[in-house]
């Protein structure tokens, strides 16, 4: 008998301030890009700030469709890489309704200039470590400690043809974003968030979405000029001497 789940893939949003309407903004944040859809499988309806926000244009589950709906999954499929700074823009209100203005919130990567953490190779990463153990959390309280299973967790870099394969093995940039990652997953599953899996991304440097071969986000280079000949990164033997230990 087979197990049926969803994959998604949200940000960590942190408020932009310590003032009330930015934590609020935050909150939105989240509802907008994970309680859309996990909201529906664990309450049967849309979280009450999509309801109040985007009003007709969202539609409604008939108590059948919501009975159907609710508690239908096994495991939730978690796929985390960056978090975003979230501030309060009411104006937003005024705009033309859609997707992006609905929350009223200003989703930005700075605050004051300095960046939410490390930038990676893709424009849209941003290393922020703990906003992993705070989503986790978050969903462990807002949605019921749904089994979770981390699906996608790994970082890039720039595919630079002019580095020697030496160079180009050496990711210690990768190997410190799994360490801190796994860190605050560890620290998440001891507070009782229902994480039963973990997998890294990507064993193997490949094909990404838009950027094409312009990333790499594998643990394993593909030498994309020499018959795609792979080679172990620093960090595929720091993670095969990581699952060693005890």
């Amino acid at each position: 008998m087979g197990w049926i789940g969803i994959a998604l893939q949200p940000f960590w949003f942190v408020p932009f301030s310590n003032r009330k309407s930015d934590e609020r903004a935050a909150g939105r944040s989240i509802d907008f890009m994970l309680g859309w859809f996990l909201a529906p499988l664990t309450t049967g309806d849309y979280p009450q700030h999509m309801r109040s926000l985007v009003g007709r244009r969202l539609p409604k589950f008939s108590e059948d469709q919501a009975r159907l709906i609710n508690g239908s999954f096994d495991f939730i499929g978690l796929n985390y890489y960056t978090s975003r700074y979230a501030a309060d823009t009411p104006h937003l209100n005024n705009t033309r309704p859609c997707y992006l203005t609905d929350s009223l919130a200003n989703v930005t990567t700075e605050r004051n200039r300095i960046p939410i953490g490390p930038k990676a190779a893709s424009d849209w990463f941003y290393s922020y470590p703990m906003g992993f153990k705070k989503l986790l959390v978050y969903i462990k309280e807002k949605y019921n400690n749904p089994l979770i299973y981390v699906m996608e967790n790994g970082i890039d870099e720039n595919n630079d043809p002019t580095l020697s394969l030496d160079e180009a093995l050496n990711d210690i940039h990768r190997i410190k974003y799994y360490y801190d990652h796994l860190l605050y997953l560890q620290s998440a599953i001891r507070i009782g968030v229902n994480v039963k899996g973990y997998f890294a991304w990507s064993l193997l440097d490949n094909f990404e979405w838009a950027e094409g071969y312009t990333v790499r986000f594998g643990m394993n280079f593909v030498d994309y000029n020499d018959n795609l000949k792979r080679y172990h990164k620093l960090s595929a033997q720091w993670f095969k001497n990581f699952l060693k230990r005890p």
